[in-house]
């Protein structure tokens, strides 16, 4: 319906221009400089060379950095919004962690269809495991992140390397050894969203139309969307055969009060099914990205969870260091 259609986008483009204000707004607040947590930024740097901006990546490291982790996180959106720059909070608190941390930019729906925006996020993961050591990194402790659409596309990148799946494009990290993923928040089934309101008949309408823009990320086969195993990989690893190879462990953290926690939930029943080390966490009545709010006692709670599971598999977290 075309006003039903104009309804989501103008809904769509409000909450994504929100955001984006917030965003820039609390990069103006002292605590939010970099140098007053002695850590360095780079920004806008290529990881291809076709000269758009979606093809640029940030990263964020400690002054000292030497043989550090390295993060890669991709931020959240919707598969249509937000950006590198809209996600400065994670990046930073991750920095002040002792990673090396790589945000890059990829491409969006609805202009770009899977796999365009997973493909770029596999050739940063392999620019960045490549360039690594100029940065501080160490190319073979390499943790994956990200949350709500990137959390997706984590999982997305964890399965197609680890099942023979239909995807060339995946080659470019298929020697990379990826020691942990952290999706968190994340829409792991991106077709059916109509699943929601038979959860909840109540589910609000703008977050209805939210969802039911997801669906423009999936490729489309006869004009009709497709649940492909990486764009949408929750149904696929509920049937999945035996992988092909182990996949990291994985960290699954959500908020109680997040509309996606079925998806965390139907995740860690079926990665546990076929022996996958999975961990997942609730957090209270939290909402959705709330690990973006720092100052709030789950979101505290959530970033010790997440460097405690780092720790047992055997990634080095440092104690933030205290604020200059």
């Amino acid at each position: 319906m075309p006003l039903t259609r104009l309804r989501r986008r103008a809904g769509g483009a409000a909450i994504h221009a929100g955001l984006q204000g917030t965003a820039a707004l609390a990069r103006r607040v002292p605590l939010a400089d970099p140098a007053r947590h002695d850590v360095v930024v780079t920004r806008h740097v290529p990881y291809l060379g076709t000269g758009l901006v979606e093809h640029t990546c940030d990263i964020w490291r400690p002054r000292d950095a030497a043989g550090l982790p390295l993060v890669l996180y991709v931020h959240g959106g919707a598969f249509r919004g937000l950006s590198k720059d809209t996600h400065w909070v994670m990046a930073l608190t991750l920095a002040r962690r002792g990673f090396v941390v790589v945000v890059p930019n990829y491409r969006l729906a609805p202009k770009h269809r899977f796999p365009a925006g997973s493909a770029d996020v596999a050739d940063a993961l392999a620019w960045a495991v490549g360039h690594a050591e100029r940065f501080g990194a160490d190319p073979r402790t390499v943790v994956l992140a990200g949350e709500s659409a990137g959390a997706n596309i984590v999982m997305g990148l964890v399965t197609g390397r680890s099942f023979d799946v239909n995807a060339p494009w995946l080659d470019v990290i298929d020697d990379i050894d990826i020691a942990a993923a952290m999706p968190a928040c994340g829409v792991f089934q991106v077709g059916d969203p109509d699943r929601f309101r038979r959860q909840a008949p109540s589910f609000s309408w703008f977050l209805d139309d939210r969802v039911q823009e997801l669906v423009e990320w999936l490729p489309r086969r006869g004009g009709v969307p497709v649940e492909d195993p990486v764009a949408s990989p929750l149904p696929f690893l509920e049937s999945a055969p035996s992988p092909k190879r182990p996949l990291p462990p994985l960290f699954l953290p959500v908020g109680g009060g997040d509309f996606l926690v079925d998806d965390h939930l139907r995740l860690a029943r079926a990665l546990q099914a076929i022996g996958a080390d999975a961990e997942l966490e609730i957090y209270g009545r939290e909402p959705h990205a709330f690990q973006a709010f720092v100052w709030r006692p789950e979101a505290r709670r959530f970033w010790r969870d997440s460097a405690d599971f780092l720790r047992r598999h055997g990634i080095p977290v440092r104690e933030p260091p205290p604020v200059l």
